[in-house]
């Protein structure tokens, strides 16, 4: 993200946590920690390949953190770095007009 120069406030926030599964793997993480496997299977359809990518994405923006825990099998955990949590409640308004926008239709 850091390479894209964003036109405005709005534009720089959607560039971030715009995509398909930016704004699902936050709001799975508001919970707490949760590991690779844990995610893959709270993110309904995404492949293994896109929930690398994009958790290196949100890693790279500094809004999830991976911890590395050095034993044997590996294993590794996300959570959300302050400025992820900050997103929540803007993710949790956003899920609101979206539950309402289906019951509509």
């Amino acid at each position: 993200m850091k390479n894209n120069k964003a036109h405005c406030a709005v534009d720089y926030a959607f560039q971030r946590i715009g995509g398909k599964y930016k704004g699902r793997i936050l709001w799975v993480l508001r919970e707490g920690v949760l590991r690779y496997g844990e995610l893959n299977r709270a993110v309904i359809g995404i492949t293994p390949k896109m929930l690398t990518q994009t958790l290196k994405e949100l890693e790279a923006d500094e809004l999830i953190v991976r911890k590395v825990y050095l034993e044997v099998p590996p294993k590794v955990e996300y959570s959300l770095t302050d400025t992820g949590k900050e997103l929540i409640p803007l993710i949790s308004h956003l899920r609101s007009w979206g539950e309402k926008q289906m019951s509509a239709n």
